[in-house]
């Protein structure tokens, strides 16, 4: 039965492989021009520290300070130290567009590690694709985009949400399915996606339960006590929460006021992680559970390190790490890899090294950026203990390459991404081999 949730991956995942086996290659190639500044290397961090996601984010604002500190005890790159300049969006998301352009044309850093929301990053996108400097993005999000100068170190829907609902379809036995989450872009994109698959395996309609709120709700007791009615039909039901921010919070308390545990309703989320579950008390939500490619409590060497020097670096013993943070340290490495396979930190050189770029990750293997932009990854399924962190009680046997697009939507069922030569496309249609509109612009 576990193999049979691989079954389908190779459909998701098989595109996005196209040309991969070139990407060796690359490191043969000539050497590019030697860096002529022997300045700082200025990085971009764009994370809200105020505001509704300041929780989420500031924690993310942190690890890459905390990283380019130990860079620059290694001596920096290439000879030269990193400089971290640090905005703050405040939660807005056209501020995160202005702060980016900010960063790129007053600052003139060379990369920029930020953004948690799908709607900020869809702010900023236009932004550093006219700028031309990269993006590395850590959270997971809903696909359906493939940006030259974003790189997406968060997953996929192929390397979390599909996942997740294929398990408890298999494990579980879920018939019926709540698709809770909040109000923008990443819930929404996702949840059709998700309902497209369900379809497909012959869920019906009424046995899918919709429901957005807005970021910082907090009156959930209606909402709870719909999803317990809906739960409540004879048939196993689970929830698939997106909800975001501060809202889980009052959505998990409200879960145990009305003693909705996992036995009955289990909720799998998509957006919480020990972050979001040190703030409550977890002891009626044991067993709820959540998909991520990493968890606090993964039980190698490298974590154990790396949460000593996490909580060293903040002077805070019982600090909690995560899953964007884990992101975030992959796609710093990747990075510091690919501007010293460059030679420069020039953003245009580094993004055209990036694919093939292969660096260790904190869960016993290693990643790599793919032609795509997206990266390998396990996927993770936890469940809620008492103390905050999770049990991991399924993992997939090996990684999984991130999909830019689903083919659950029959618009983009046959696309595929790849920003390497010969096609440097965002949208290369496979069925009619044209390119749709994301080739890479001439600098000319």
């Amino acid at each position: 039965m576990i193999k049979s949730l691989l079954s389908d991956f190779a459909r998701y995942t098989k595109r996005t492989m196209v040309g991969t086996a070139a990407l060796g290659l690359m490191a043969m190639g000539s050497v590019q021009a030697q860096e002529d500044d022997k300045g700082p290397i200025k990085v971009g961090i764009l994370h809200s520290l105020s505001g509704t996601m300041a929780v989420s984010e500031k924690p993310l604002k942190d690890i890459i300070t905390m990283l380019i500190e130990e860079q620059n005890e290694k001596g920096g790159i290439n000879g030269r130290k990193l400089e971290p300049v640090v905005v703050d969006p405040a939660s807005d998301w056209p501020q995160y567009a202005q702060k980016a352009r900010q960063l790129i044309n007053q600052d003139e850093v060379d990369v920029i590690f930020g953004n948690w929301t799908s709607s900020s990053r869809k702010a900023v996108l236009p932004v550093v694709e006219e700028l031309e400097v990269p993006l590395f993005y850590p959270v997971q999000y809903e696909g359906q985009e493939s940006s030259e100068y974003v790189f997406y170190t968060g997953a996929a829907p192929n390397q979390q949400s599909l996942p997740a609902v294929r398990y408890l379809k298999e494990v579980y036995g879920i018939e019926r399915w709540v698709l809770a989450g909040t109000d923008y872009v990443f819930p929404r994109t996702t949840n059709k996606i998700l309902q497209a698959w369900l379809k497909k395996e012959g869920v019906s309609e009424d046995d899918i339960m919709v429901n957005y709120t807005p970021f910082g709700h907090s009156d959930w007791q209606s909402i709870v006590s719909r999803i317990k009615e809906f739960g409540a039909q004879g048939k196993p039901t689970a929830v698939i929460s997106t909800i975001n921010g501060d809202a889980n919070v009052p959505f998990y308390k409200e879960l145990a006021n009305q003693g909705v545990e996992a036995i009955d309703i289990p909720v799998l989320a998509l957006s919480v992680g020990e972050q979001t579950l040190s703030g409550i008390d977890t002891e009626p939500l044991v067993g709820h559970m959540a998909a991520w490619n990493y968890f606090q409590s993964i039980d190698t060497e490298a974590n154990k390190a790396f949460i000593k020097q996490w909580r060293e670096y903040l002077g805070e013993s019982d600090r909690v790490t995560s899953d964007p943070m884990h992101s975030h340290y992959i796609g710093f490495n990747m990075w510091v890899e690919a501007v010293k396979k460059a030679g420069t930190s020039n953003p245009e050189a580094v993004k055209d090294a990036m694919p093939g770029i292969t660096v260790p990750d904190l869960v016993g293997g290693y990643a790599t950026m793919l032609n795509n932009h997206h990266i390998t990854k396990p996927v993770f399924i936890g469940e809620i203990q008492g103390n905050g962190q999770f049990s991991k009680v399924w993992e997939t046997k090996g990684y999984v390459a991130g999909d830019a697009w689903s083919s659950l939507i029959p618009e983009t069922a046959d696309l595929m991404s790849d920003w390497t030569e010969p096609l440097e496309c965002g949208k290369y249609n496979v069925a009619t081999g044209e390119c749709e509109g994301q080739e890479r612009q001439s600098a000319e």
